[in-house]
């Protein structure tokens, strides 16, 4: 379908282009609309409209204001329906529907054959010369017709749609984050004030949201389910459909497009658990049984740690759900042992994203933990993992994760005290702590980001504080 490639040009190149919103006129975006708008419903056709709503939100900022919610509730309806569709049983429904019609037209193409040999018997009979049996390239209609792949190329633009929605929903999150000058440059005005009061009046009371999520893309999401349509994305495809679909060569390459739609989909969670309310995402006990579904989703695969992407993306989601369950003192569901076991794995990752997440995942919960009692073994074990990656790991990225890591751990707690003048974490990071400066001094400006040296220099920073307070700690509980 030519339009659809068009749309997905579109898409692509009206992201984070703003000079080219300037020659965007008013009835090419009607154009849009209208496609976005169509009753239309099969599923190429679905897949168009997924690539316009894409392209539209691209566009909002040339959106009038008074078309805003408007425009932005029909984006939401456009991806919920999407993201409505069962794509197991609709892998299942369009396979059969293949083989059903490939059976019918074999069935035709035989009769055919037949009458055409009986119809050739009778002319040498009528000849009279004697039959004699004649090799020749066996014909079927189906040869003299274009080919034709209809269930298949359906059900790839389904999929193409899910995945293309997931993605839509992640910009949405993100872009609605304000950058680092409106920050600094509200923070240091005096509107700061009355920005905070006028939201938290127009809210009821209540911040939607530690970020800034508007208030139509919020209201939008609330009223089409859209966090509930993503937590049901986040399980494995359906084994039937995958079964059937590594059986088929033609269907094959389906797995992994249903694969990348789950981890699409923990992505998103990623971003909903990060920016909405806790009372927006169910309340606690709604995060308690996400927090399960995950660990049950990763421990579901003995090896998990070979599927990178997948590892990644919900080393991500957990990271992010523990650390919004921290914040509210809701209490984790994750094993010591289960912990370990994914950090263990992960932490062998040659991708940098897996390290970072699974050291911030142990940094999370030691942090919960140095908070209670009887931890203090738990907590000597996750001291000396953060200390082992600190020290050794090759990236300064991930290396600076896990001190960071350590500093939340060992920063309070009886538990926590004990637990660090017994694993010798203060001789550890004073002999570290020179070793650190120099790789960001000869490693940093080659290997990494301005935005990656500034952590790395924070980090620095905080750790020669850390040194301070742990020698205050070491000289009071040996004194």
């Amino acid at each position: 379908m030519c339009c659809g490639i068009y749309a997905y040009c579109l898409q692509t190149v009206t992201e984070d282009n703003p000079e080219l919103l300037k020659s965007f006129s008013a009835p090419a975006l009607h154009v849009l609309e209208s496609a976005m708008l169509s009753p239309v419903s099969s599923m190429e056709y679905i897949l168009l409209k997924t690539l316009v709503a894409g392209t539209i939100w691209n566009l909002k900022d040339i959106i009038p204001s008074k078309s805003q919610a408007e425009i932005i509730n029909a984006i939401l309806k456009i991806l919920s329906d999407v993201l409505d569709v069962d794509a197991g049983e609709t892998v299942i429904r369009m396979h059969e529907a293949e083989k059903q019609r490939l059976e019918a037209a074999a069935e035709t193409e035989d009769v055919l054959e037949s009458t055409s040999r009986g119809s050739l018997m009778e002319d040498d009979e009528m000849e009279e010369i004697p039959h004699k049996r004649k090799v020749r390239r066996k014909t079927f209609i189906s040869d003299l017709l274009p080919p034709t792949d209809k269930e298949l190329r359906e059900t790839i633009a389904l999929l193409t749609a899910q995945q293309t929605a997931l993605e839509i929903v992640v910009n949405m999150c993100c872009s609605e984050d304000p950058s680092d000058d409106e920050w600094e440059e509200l923070s240091s005005s005096d509107e700061s004030d009355a920005f905070m009061e006028n939201s938290f009046s127009e809210c009821g009371g209540q911040l939607l949201s530690p970020l800034c999520l508007s208030h139509e893309v919020h209201t939008a999401f609330t009223n089409y389910l859209i966090p509930k349509k993503i937590f049901e994305k986040t399980a494995f495809p359906n084994s039937t459909a995958v079964d059937i679909c590594f059986r088929s060569p033609t269907w094959k390459s389906l797995v992994r497009k249903m694969n990348t739609i789950q981890c699409r989909a923990l992505v998103c969670l990623q971003s909903l658990v990060s920016l909405l309310d806790v009372d927006h995402l169910g309340g606690p006990a709604a995060l308690q049984t996400l927090a399960q579904h995950l660990s049950q989703l990763l421990f579901a695969q003995p090896d998990f740690a070979k599927h990178v992407d997948f590892l990644e993306a919900i080393s991500s989601a957990l990271r992010a759900l523990l650390q919004t369950m921290a914040s509210k003192n809701i209490s984790q569901c994750m094993t010591p042992n289960q912990l370990m076991t994914l950090c263990t794995a992960g932490i062998h990752s040659s991708n940098t994203g897996v390290r970072v997440n699974v050291v911030s995942i142990l940094g999370i919960t030691g942090s919960v933990l140095a908070k209670e009692d009887g931890t203090l073994e738990t907590l000597k074990t996750i001291g000396c993992f953060l200390l082992e990656v600190a020290t050794k790991d090759p990236s300064l990225v991930v290396a600076g994760e896990a001190l960071d890591a350590l500093f939340d751990v060992f920063a309070d707690g009886k538990e926590a005290e004990r637990a660090s003048v017994q694993i010798k974490l203060l001789s550890a990071l004073k002999e570290f702590q020179p070793v650190f400066k120099m790789k960001i001094r000869k490693e940093g400006r080659g290997k990494y980001s301005p935005d990656q040296l500034c952590v790395l220099d924070n980090v620095k920073m905080n750790l020669r504080r850390f040194v301070a307070y742990q020698e205050t700690v070491e000289k009071r509980l040996t004194t």
